[in-house]
């Protein structure tokens, strides 16, 4: 049963989304920089520091690429969204990053386990076969096994209102029947076999010399789509894009750069104000 917001939006398709899924499908692999602001070491004259790194974009959420090697139960097709998505493992330091700059600012681990955050990122993809970079700035909000269940952490409710304003309803009629567990448990299965794996393998940044699970290794492969260990650390990234910039480059003589802001008092264009600029 569905328990996404009540606010789930109604607002068209964003303007520039045709043009970036073009875009990024002629990409070989759908590599982009994520950067997120971390605080900075204890001494340091400045508060934070950027971090970034390479993720792979893994689509808009509620619309799983179609993949004929995912065997788990799909959602059925009710919602729509602009909101890019990529996989993490909860050991990765991207994920302290999303909750520690949040509004919450969590600053403890057992604060970063569950679903929540909404730190602010910055995405970039370079598409160099044709010439264009797409750069997105927002919020990121991450999905954990936690986000459905008994009882709703605060963290659990701040993702399903958030993301919830930006996922249009195409189909009334099966809202009951959307999960987001459901959703969580179908983006892991869309993974390769190696790529599940890798959330068994032994902790991110941990000294080779320091004990560690037995149950955990390097190269491994998951069939199972519930595999235990494997799902207790992956996660699901959804980020909210506040404003989205497009650089064509392609041709010098008339390069420009299209700058969408979204703006939740617009209707029109899918609440995205679109300015046109030099590169």
């Amino acid at each position: 049963m569905s328990t996404t917001a009540a606010t789930a939006s109604v607002l068209p398709t964003a303007p520039w989304k045709a043009l970036f899924n073009q875009h990024i499908a002629k990409m070989p692999t759908p590599h982009f920089v994520f950067s997120t602001i971390a605080a900075a070491p204890s001494g340091s004259s400045i508060p934070y520091v950027p971090r970034a790194r390479f993720c792979i974009f893994r689509g808009f959420f509620t619309e799983l690429p179609e993949n004929s090697h995912n065997t788990t139960e799909k959602n059925p097709k009710v919602y729509e969204s602009d909101c890019p998505t990529f996989t993490t493992d909860v050991r990765m330091e991207k994920v302290a990053h999303i909750f520690g700059s949040s509004v919450g600012h969590a600053d403890r681990l057992e604060q970063t386990q569950g679903s929540g955050g909404g730190g602010p990122i910055e995405a970039v993809w370079w598409v160099e076969e044709v010439g264009v970079q797409w750069r997105i700035k927002g919020r990121a909000f991450v999905v954990a096994p936690d986000i459905e269940g008994k009882e709703e952490s605060s963290g659990v409710r701040t993702v399903k209102s958030e993301v919830g304003k930006r996922m249009r309803v195409v189909d009334e009629s099966k809202e009951k029947d959307w999960s987001w567990a459901r959703e969580l448990t179908a983006t892991f299965g869309n993974q390769s076999p190696g790529i599940k794996g890798s959330f068994r393998a032994p902790p991110p940044g941990q000294p080779v010399n320091q004990p560690y699970s037995k149950e955990l290794e390097l190269g491994g492969k998951v069939e199972d789509d519930n595999d235990a260990v494997a799902r207790e650390n992956y996660r699901l990234v959804i980020i909210i894009p506040d404003s989205v910039e497009q650089t064509d480059l392609s041709d010098p003589t008339k390069a420009r750069r299209f700058r969408y802001t979204f703006d939740k008092t617009i209707r029109a264009n899918g609440g995205w104000r679109t300015e046109e600029l030099w590169p």
